[in-house]
Protein backbone atom coordinates (compact mmCIF):
# COMPACT_ATOMS: atom_id res chain seq x y z
CA UNK A 1 0.00 0.00 0.00
CA UNK A 2 2.80 2.15 0.83
CA UNK A 3 4.20 2.06 -2.89
CA UNK A 4 0.75 2.09 -4.69
CA UNK A 5 -0.53 5.22 -2.99
CA UNK A 6 2.16 7.66 -4.12
CA UNK A 7 2.23 6.27 -7.46
CA UNK A 8 -1.96 6.60 -8.02
CA UNK A 9 -0.81 10.81 -6.28
CA UNK A 10 1.83 10.82 -9.63
CA UNK A 11 -0.67 9.51 -11.98
CA UNK A 12 -3.15 12.24 -10.55
CA UNK A 13 -1.42 14.71 -10.86
CA UNK A 14 -0.20 14.23 -14.41
CA UNK A 15 -3.16 13.69 -15.55
CA UNK A 16 -4.30 17.00 -13.93
CA UNK A 17 -1.80 18.94 -15.45
CA UNK A 18 -2.66 17.47 -18.96
CA UNK A 19 -6.56 17.86 -18.39
CA UNK A 20 -5.64 21.82 -17.71
CA UNK A 21 -3.22 22.60 -20.49
CA UNK A 22 -5.99 21.14 -23.23
CA UNK A 23 -8.27 23.53 -21.79
CA UNK A 24 -6.90 26.22 -23.62
CA UNK A 25 -3.67 28.07 -21.56
CA UNK A 26 -2.21 28.55 -25.12
CA UNK A 27 -1.31 32.05 -25.42
CA UNK A 28 -3.47 33.37 -28.32
CA UNK A 29 -1.32 34.44 -31.09
CA UNK A 30 -1.24 38.49 -32.78
CA UNK A 31 -2.36 38.74 -36.59
CA UNK A 32 -1.22 41.89 -38.47
CA UNK A 33 -1.40 42.80 -41.57
CA UNK A 34 1.52 44.09 -44.31
CA UNK A 35 2.09 46.82 -45.27
CA UNK A 36 -1.17 48.14 -43.56
CA UNK A 37 -4.58 46.91 -43.16
CA UNK A 38 -5.72 49.35 -45.44
CA UNK A 39 -5.31 47.89 -48.81
CA UNK A 40 -6.32 49.40 -52.12
CA UNK A 41 -8.70 47.66 -54.07
CA UNK A 42 -7.08 44.64 -56.28
CA UNK A 43 -3.88 45.08 -54.21
CA UNK A 44 -2.06 41.86 -52.75
CA UNK A 45 -1.55 42.24 -48.74
CA UNK A 46 0.10 39.82 -46.55
CA UNK A 47 -1.33 38.40 -43.22
CA UNK A 48 0.89 37.49 -40.16
CA UNK A 49 0.09 34.95 -37.58
CA UNK A 50 2.46 34.94 -34.49
CA UNK A 51 2.70 32.27 -31.76
CA UNK A 52 4.96 29.82 -29.79
CA UNK A 53 7.52 28.31 -31.06
CA UNK A 54 5.47 24.81 -30.62
CA UNK A 55 3.14 25.68 -33.14
CA UNK A 56 2.54 23.29 -35.84
CA UNK A 57 -0.29 24.49 -37.97
CA UNK A 58 -1.42 27.86 -38.44
CA UNK A 59 -5.25 28.98 -39.84
CA UNK A 60 -6.70 32.06 -40.95
CA UNK A 61 -10.52 32.54 -40.39
CA UNK A 62 -12.93 35.18 -41.52
CA UNK A 63 -14.95 36.69 -38.77
CA UNK A 64 -18.02 36.72 -40.56
CA UNK A 65 -18.19 32.77 -42.04
CA UNK A 66 -16.27 31.44 -39.72
CA UNK A 67 -14.56 28.71 -41.66
CA UNK A 68 -10.78 28.67 -42.11
CA UNK A 69 -9.31 30.62 -45.46
CA UNK A 70 -5.67 29.14 -45.09
CA UNK A 71 -3.58 27.02 -43.41
CA UNK A 72 -0.50 26.78 -43.11
CA UNK A 73 1.47 23.74 -41.50
CA UNK A 74 4.92 24.44 -40.47
CA UNK A 75 7.98 21.25 -40.54
CA UNK A 76 10.21 22.69 -37.76
CA UNK A 77 9.71 24.23 -34.94
CA UNK A 78 8.92 28.42 -35.92
CA UNK A 79 7.14 31.19 -34.01
CA UNK A 80 5.31 32.79 -36.89
CA UNK A 81 3.00 32.16 -40.05
CA UNK A 82 2.54 34.23 -43.41
CA UNK A 83 -0.60 34.00 -45.26
CA UNK A 84 -0.31 35.89 -48.89
CA UNK A 85 -3.43 37.11 -50.34
CA UNK A 86 -3.26 37.80 -53.80
CA UNK A 87 -6.72 40.00 -53.55
CA UNK A 88 -8.36 40.30 -50.57
CA UNK A 89 -12.03 41.21 -49.16
CA UNK A 90 -13.02 43.78 -46.68
CA UNK A 91 -14.01 42.64 -43.08
CA UNK A 92 -12.38 40.73 -40.38
CA UNK A 93 -9.84 38.16 -39.68
CA UNK A 94 -8.36 35.72 -36.84
CA UNK A 95 -6.41 33.27 -36.72
CA UNK A 96 -5.03 30.11 -34.61
CA UNK A 97 -2.35 27.75 -34.00
CA UNK A 98 -1.87 23.96 -33.47
CA UNK A 99 0.61 22.94 -31.15
CA UNK A 100 1.33 19.60 -29.28
CA UNK A 101 -0.76 20.12 -26.58
CA UNK A 102 -3.95 21.35 -28.66
CA UNK A 103 -5.26 24.53 -30.53
CA UNK A 104 -4.95 27.94 -29.02
CA UNK A 105 -7.60 30.66 -28.48
CA UNK A 106 -8.65 32.83 -31.69
CA UNK A 107 -6.61 36.00 -32.36
CA UNK A 108 -7.92 39.46 -31.59
CA UNK A 109 -9.36 40.55 -35.01
CA UNK A 110 -7.85 42.56 -37.17
CA UNK A 111 -10.00 44.72 -39.48
CA UNK A 112 -8.89 44.96 -43.38
CA UNK A 113 -10.36 47.98 -44.59
CA UNK A 114 -9.80 48.30 -49.10
CA UNK A 115 -9.86 51.67 -50.68
CA UNK A 116 -10.43 52.65 -53.58
CA UNK A 117 -13.93 51.87 -54.25
CA UNK A 118 -15.16 55.43 -55.16
CA UNK A 119 -13.91 58.32 -56.22
CA UNK A 120 -11.68 60.79 -54.26
CA UNK A 121 -13.27 63.27 -51.87
CA UNK A 122 -12.03 66.71 -51.57
CA UNK A 123 -9.59 67.93 -48.30
CA UNK A 124 -9.45 72.09 -47.30
CA UNK A 125 -8.76 73.78 -44.29
CA UNK A 126 -10.97 76.48 -43.44
CA UNK A 127 -9.85 79.72 -43.06
CA UNK A 128 -5.86 78.72 -44.19
CA UNK A 129 -3.64 75.73 -43.73
CA UNK A 130 -1.11 78.43 -42.49
CA UNK A 131 -1.67 78.29 -39.08
CA UNK A 132 -0.14 80.48 -35.96
CA UNK A 133 1.79 78.40 -33.38
CA UNK A 134 -1.62 77.36 -31.17
CA UNK A 135 -3.75 78.35 -33.42
CA UNK A 136 -7.23 75.91 -34.40
CA UNK A 137 -7.76 75.24 -37.87
CA UNK A 138 -11.27 73.22 -39.89
CA UNK A 139 -10.93 70.66 -42.36
CA UNK A 140 -13.17 70.36 -44.29
CA UNK A 141 -14.15 66.41 -46.26
CA UNK A 142 -16.51 66.87 -49.29
CA UNK A 143 -17.95 65.05 -52.28
CA UNK A 144 -20.70 64.81 -54.55
CA UNK A 145 -20.78 61.03 -53.91
CA UNK A 146 -23.33 61.40 -51.33
CA UNK A 147 -21.48 59.45 -48.29
CA UNK A 148 -23.00 59.01 -45.54
CA UNK A 149 -19.47 59.38 -43.19
CA UNK A 150 -16.14 60.51 -43.82
CA UNK A 151 -12.77 59.25 -41.74
CA UNK A 152 -10.01 61.51 -40.83
CA UNK A 153 -6.44 60.19 -41.28
CA UNK A 154 -3.24 61.24 -39.93
CA UNK A 155 -0.03 60.63 -41.22
CA UNK A 156 2.22 57.81 -39.46
CA UNK A 157 -0.78 56.93 -37.36
CA UNK A 158 -2.57 53.41 -38.35
CA UNK A 159 -6.18 54.05 -36.92
CA UNK A 160 -8.41 56.60 -38.05
CA UNK A 161 -8.06 59.93 -36.40
CA UNK A 162 -11.59 60.88 -36.56
CA UNK A 163 -15.13 59.79 -38.02
CA UNK A 164 -17.93 62.40 -38.50
CA UNK A 165 -21.09 61.86 -39.89
CA UNK A 166 -21.78 63.87 -43.18
CA UNK A 167 -23.87 66.80 -43.49
CA UNK A 168 -25.87 66.86 -46.68
CA UNK A 169 -26.88 71.12 -48.79
CA UNK A 170 -29.08 71.35 -51.41
CA UNK A 171 -26.65 71.28 -53.83
CA UNK A 172 -25.98 67.59 -53.20
CA UNK A 173 -22.80 68.20 -51.64
CA UNK A 174 -22.31 66.71 -48.26
CA UNK A 175 -19.12 67.13 -46.14
CA UNK A 176 -18.01 66.93 -42.81
CA UNK A 177 -16.14 69.13 -41.10
CA UNK A 178 -13.30 68.42 -38.59
CA UNK A 179 -12.16 71.54 -36.13
CA UNK A 180 -8.34 71.17 -35.14
CA UNK A 181 -6.59 72.94 -32.37
CA UNK A 182 -4.04 73.88 -31.04
CA UNK A 183 -1.64 72.87 -33.64
CA UNK A 184 1.77 72.72 -31.93
CA UNK A 185 5.13 72.57 -33.65
CA UNK A 186 5.83 69.36 -31.80
CA UNK A 187 5.62 67.06 -35.20
CA UNK A 188 3.93 67.40 -38.56
CA UNK A 189 0.22 67.50 -39.47
CA UNK A 190 -0.54 65.66 -42.70
CA UNK A 191 -4.46 64.60 -43.34
CA UNK A 192 -6.11 62.93 -45.75
CA UNK A 193 -9.57 61.78 -45.91
CA UNK A 194 -12.03 59.01 -46.89
CA UNK A 195 -15.72 58.59 -47.50
CA UNK A 196 -17.62 55.16 -46.95
CA UNK A 197 -21.75 54.48 -46.66
CA UNK A 198 -23.21 52.91 -44.14
CA UNK A 199 -23.82 49.42 -45.63
CA UNK A 200 -19.93 48.81 -46.22
CA UNK A 201 -17.82 50.78 -43.43
CA UNK A 202 -14.64 48.75 -44.64
CA UNK A 203 -14.67 49.78 -47.97
CA UNK A 204 -13.71 53.49 -48.15
CA UNK A 205 -13.09 55.87 -51.09
CA UNK A 206 -10.05 56.69 -52.68
CA UNK A 207 -7.72 58.95 -50.04
CA UNK A 208 -8.37 62.58 -50.77
CA UNK A 209 -4.98 64.49 -51.95
CA UNK A 210 -2.95 64.99 -48.63
CA UNK A 211 -3.21 68.01 -46.69
CA UNK A 212 -0.49 69.73 -44.30
CA UNK A 213 -0.82 72.24 -41.85
CA UNK A 214 1.91 74.89 -41.96
CA UNK A 215 2.56 76.42 -38.40
CA UNK A 216 3.71 80.11 -38.94
CA UNK A 217 5.70 82.33 -36.62
CA UNK A 218 8.31 79.35 -35.45
CA UNK A 219 11.38 81.28 -37.17
CA UNK A 220 11.93 84.88 -35.69
CA UNK A 221 12.24 86.48 -39.09
CA UNK A 222 9.54 88.26 -41.44
CA UNK A 223 10.74 88.30 -45.31
CA UNK A 224 9.66 91.32 -47.59
CA UNK A 225 7.18 90.31 -50.32
CA UNK A 226 7.11 93.21 -53.37
CA UNK A 227 5.59 92.49 -56.85
CA UNK A 228 6.96 93.37 -60.32
CA UNK A 229 5.80 95.26 -62.69
CA UNK A 230 3.00 96.43 -59.66
CA UNK A 231 1.05 98.05 -58.56
CA UNK A 232 -1.80 97.49 -60.26
CA UNK A 233 -1.67 95.35 -63.65
CA UNK A 234 -3.52 93.97 -66.31
CA UNK A 235 -5.49 91.34 -66.54
CA UNK A 236 -3.27 88.81 -69.24
CA UNK A 237 0.36 90.39 -67.89
CA UNK A 238 2.74 88.57 -66.59
CA UNK A 239 3.32 89.27 -62.77
CA UNK A 240 5.85 87.97 -60.66
CA UNK A 241 5.50 88.04 -56.57
CA UNK A 242 9.65 88.11 -55.34
CA UNK A 243 9.87 87.22 -51.66
CA UNK A 244 13.04 87.94 -49.39
CA UNK A 245 14.46 87.56 -46.21
CA UNK A 246 18.34 88.42 -44.50
CA UNK A 247 18.12 85.32 -42.56
CA UNK A 248 19.91 82.07 -44.57
CA UNK A 249 16.68 80.22 -45.52
CA UNK A 250 16.65 78.14 -48.29
CA UNK A 251 12.50 77.52 -48.92
CA UNK A 252 10.13 79.80 -49.54
CA UNK A 253 6.54 79.97 -49.37
CA UNK A 254 3.52 82.24 -50.93
CA UNK A 255 -0.06 82.05 -49.35
CA UNK A 256 -2.72 84.11 -51.09
CA UNK A 257 -5.61 85.24 -47.65
CA UNK A 258 -8.81 82.90 -48.10
CA UNK A 259 -7.26 80.46 -50.30
CA UNK A 260 -8.44 76.82 -49.09
CA UNK A 261 -5.59 75.91 -51.63
CA UNK A 262 -2.42 75.08 -50.21
CA UNK A 263 0.74 77.46 -50.56
CA UNK A 264 2.92 77.50 -52.86
CA UNK A 265 6.43 76.63 -52.65
CA UNK A 266 10.11 77.48 -53.76
CA UNK A 267 13.74 77.12 -52.99
CA UNK A 268 15.88 79.55 -52.48
CA UNK A 269 17.91 81.62 -54.27
CA UNK A 270 20.90 83.68 -52.98
CA UNK A 271 21.68 86.87 -54.44
CA UNK A 272 24.04 89.59 -52.60
CA UNK A 273 23.01 88.27 -49.09
CA UNK A 274 19.84 88.34 -49.48
CA UNK A 275 17.97 84.89 -50.04
CA UNK A 276 14.70 85.57 -52.14
CA UNK A 277 12.12 83.56 -54.32
CA UNK A 278 10.30 84.46 -57.72
CA UNK A 279 6.88 83.82 -57.93
CA UNK A 280 5.96 83.96 -61.46
CA UNK A 281 2.06 84.15 -62.04
CA UNK A 282 1.40 85.30 -65.61
CA UNK A 283 -0.26 86.06 -67.82
CA UNK A 284 -3.02 87.13 -64.72
CA UNK A 285 -6.84 86.54 -64.77
CA UNK A 286 -8.68 88.40 -62.29
CA UNK A 287 -9.35 85.44 -60.48
CA UNK A 288 -5.43 86.05 -58.99
CA UNK A 289 -6.34 88.97 -57.44
CA UNK A 290 -6.66 89.31 -53.92
CA UNK A 291 -4.12 89.27 -50.80
CA UNK A 292 -0.70 87.54 -50.56
CA UNK A 293 2.03 86.70 -47.87
CA UNK A 294 4.98 84.98 -48.27
CA UNK A 295 6.94 83.09 -45.25
CA UNK A 296 10.68 81.67 -45.42
CA UNK A 297 11.32 78.15 -43.85
CA UNK A 298 14.43 75.34 -43.55
CA UNK A 299 14.11 72.54 -46.13
CA UNK A 300 14.91 69.84 -42.61
CA UNK A 301 11.38 71.49 -41.51
CA UNK A 302 9.37 72.82 -44.07
CA UNK A 303 6.22 73.24 -42.02
CA UNK A 304 7.62 75.25 -39.67
CA UNK A 305 7.58 79.02 -40.98
CA UNK A 306 8.75 82.47 -40.25
CA UNK A 307 6.70 85.44 -39.18
CA UNK A 308 4.16 86.55 -42.53
CA UNK A 309 5.34 89.37 -44.70
CA UNK A 310 3.33 92.36 -44.64
CA UNK A 311 0.49 91.68 -46.79
CA UNK A 312 0.37 92.65 -50.78
CA UNK A 313 -2.70 92.85 -52.84
CA UNK A 314 -2.66 92.62 -56.54
CA UNK A 315 -4.96 94.79 -58.00
CA UNK A 316 -5.83 94.87 -61.71
CA UNK A 317 -6.65 97.97 -63.97
CA UNK A 318 -9.73 99.59 -63.32
CA UNK A 319 -10.02 98.53 -59.50
CA UNK A 320 -8.92 101.29 -56.55
CA UNK A 321 -8.35 104.00 -58.70
CA UNK A 322 -6.95 102.53 -61.73
CA UNK A 323 -8.41 103.36 -65.22
CA UNK A 324 -12.07 102.45 -65.93
CA UNK A 325 -12.92 100.40 -68.41
CA UNK A 326 -15.42 101.48 -71.23
CA UNK A 327 -18.54 100.96 -70.68
CA UNK A 328 -20.12 98.53 -72.96
CA UNK A 329 -23.40 96.96 -73.73
CA UNK A 330 -24.73 94.56 -71.33
CA UNK A 331 -24.73 90.50 -72.59
CA UNK A 332 -28.46 89.65 -71.98
CA UNK A 333 -28.61 86.49 -69.78
CA UNK A 334 -30.58 83.70 -70.61
CA UNK A 335 -33.39 84.71 -68.88
CA UNK A 336 -33.51 87.84 -70.57
CA UNK A 337 -32.94 86.45 -73.86
CA UNK A 338 -36.38 83.91 -72.98
CA UNK A 339 -38.34 87.22 -72.41
CA UNK A 340 -37.32 88.79 -75.14
CA UNK A 341 -38.47 85.76 -77.28
CA UNK A 342 -42.16 85.63 -75.54
CA UNK A 343 -42.62 89.17 -76.03
CA UNK A 344 -41.63 88.72 -80.08
CA UNK A 345 -44.11 85.52 -80.19
CA UNK A 346 -46.98 87.56 -78.34
CA UNK A 347 -46.53 90.53 -80.65
CA UNK A 348 -46.81 88.17 -83.87
CA UNK A 349 -49.76 85.76 -82.57
CA UNK A 350 -51.66 89.65 -81.72
CA UNK A 351 -51.53 91.35 -85.53
CA UNK A 352 -52.37 87.79 -86.80
CA UNK A 353 -55.38 88.18 -84.36
CA UNK A 354 -56.19 91.33 -85.17
CA UNK A 355 -55.69 91.11 -89.33
CA UNK A 356 -58.42 87.98 -88.51
CA UNK A 357 -61.03 89.88 -87.27
CA UNK A 358 -60.52 92.56 -89.80
CA UNK A 359 -60.85 90.73 -92.57
CA UNK A 360 -64.18 88.89 -91.16
CA UNK A 361 -65.61 92.25 -90.25
CA UNK A 362 -64.94 93.13 -93.89
CA UNK A 363 -66.41 89.99 -95.17
CA UNK A 364 -69.75 90.07 -92.95
CA UNK A 365 -70.00 93.83 -94.49
CA UNK A 366 -69.95 92.37 -97.74
CA UNK A 367 -72.51 90.13 -97.20
CA UNK A 368 -75.02 92.77 -95.68
CA UNK A 369 -74.19 95.15 -98.77
CA UNK A 370 -74.97 92.33 -101.42
CA UNK A 371 -78.18 90.98 -99.49
CA UNK A 372 -79.46 94.83 -99.29
CA UNK A 373 -78.62 95.35 -103.24
CA UNK A 374 -80.34 91.76 -104.56
CA UNK A 375 -83.83 93.04 -103.35
CA UNK A 376 -83.75 96.36 -104.26
CA UNK A 377 -85.93 97.01 -107.65
CA UNK A 378 -84.00 99.21 -110.10
CA UNK A 379 -85.85 101.05 -113.09
CA UNK A 380 -84.04 101.76 -116.14
CA UNK A 381 -83.83 105.80 -116.70
CA UNK A 382 -85.57 108.17 -119.33
CA UNK A 383 -83.88 110.80 -120.47
CA UNK A 384 -84.74 114.29 -118.60
CA UNK A 385 -86.37 111.89 -115.86
CA UNK A 386 -84.97 111.20 -112.27
CA UNK A 387 -84.93 107.04 -111.25
CA UNK A 388 -87.25 106.30 -108.97
CA UNK A 389 -86.69 103.15 -106.57
CA UNK A 390 -88.98 100.49 -105.61
CA UNK A 391 -91.05 100.82 -102.67
CA UNK A 392 -89.65 98.20 -101.20
CA UNK A 393 -86.02 99.17 -101.61
CA UNK A 394 -87.02 102.71 -100.45
CA UNK A 395 -88.05 100.88 -97.39
CA UNK A 396 -84.85 98.99 -96.83
CA UNK A 397 -82.43 101.92 -97.58
CA UNK A 398 -84.64 103.84 -94.93
CA UNK A 399 -82.59 101.80 -92.04
CA UNK A 400 -79.51 102.10 -93.45
CA UNK A 401 -77.39 104.05 -95.35
CA UNK A 402 -77.09 103.61 -99.17
CA UNK A 403 -74.52 104.69 -101.71
CA UNK A 404 -75.57 106.45 -104.70
CA UNK A 405 -74.19 107.43 -107.50
CA UNK A 406 -75.28 110.97 -109.17
CA UNK A 407 -74.62 111.54 -112.93
CA UNK A 408 -74.52 114.74 -114.18
CA UNK A 409 -73.61 116.58 -117.40
CA UNK A 410 -72.38 112.80 -118.14
CA UNK A 411 -69.94 113.50 -115.18
CA UNK A 412 -69.70 110.51 -112.33
CA UNK A 413 -69.01 111.24 -109.10
CA UNK A 414 -69.55 108.80 -105.57
CA UNK A 415 -70.86 109.80 -102.63
CA UNK A 416 -72.46 108.52 -99.80
CA UNK A 417 -75.91 110.02 -98.37
CA UNK A 418 -79.28 108.85 -96.93
CA UNK A 419 -82.40 108.49 -99.51
CA UNK A 420 -85.11 111.06 -100.30
CA UNK A 421 -86.97 111.35 -97.23
CA UNK A 422 -90.29 111.04 -98.91
CA UNK A 423 -91.45 110.70 -102.47
CA UNK A 424 -93.17 113.79 -102.32
CA UNK A 425 -90.33 115.73 -102.07
CA UNK A 426 -89.18 117.68 -105.31
CA UNK A 427 -86.30 116.82 -107.46
CA UNK A 428 -82.73 118.96 -107.08
CA UNK A 429 -82.47 122.21 -109.68
CA UNK A 430 -80.66 120.04 -111.69
CA UNK A 431 -81.68 116.59 -113.30
CA UNK A 432 -79.99 114.24 -111.63
CA UNK A 433 -80.02 110.12 -111.84
CA UNK A 434 -79.60 107.98 -108.83
CA UNK A 435 -78.94 104.42 -109.03
CA UNK A 436 -77.77 102.06 -105.88
CA UNK A 437 -74.13 100.42 -106.42
CA UNK A 438 -72.68 97.82 -104.75
CA UNK A 439 -69.16 98.36 -103.06
CA UNK A 440 -67.18 94.85 -103.71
Amino acid sequence: MKCILPALLCLGLSLGQKTHVQKGTLPKPTIWAEPGSMVLSSSSVTIWCQGTREAQEYRLYNEETGTPLDTQKLLEPRGKAKFFREQIMAGRYYCKYLSPTGWSERSDPLEVVVTGAYYKPSLSAQPSPVVTSGGTVTLQCGSQWGFDRFILTKEGEERPFWTLDSQRYPSGQVQALFPLGPVTPSHRWTFRCYGYFRNSPLVWSHPSDSLELLVSGWLPDRPSLTMQPGPTVAPGENVTLLCQSQSPRDTFSLSKEGAANPPLHLRSQSLAQQHQAEFSMGPVTSAQGGTYRCYSAHSTSPYLLSQPSDPLELLFSGTSGGPLPRPTEPIPTAAQGLQWYWNVLIGVWGTLILLLSLLLCLLRHQRQSKGMTSDAAVKDPQPGESMELDPQAAASASSQDVTYAQLNHLALRRKTSAPPSSPSEGPPDEPSMYTALTIP
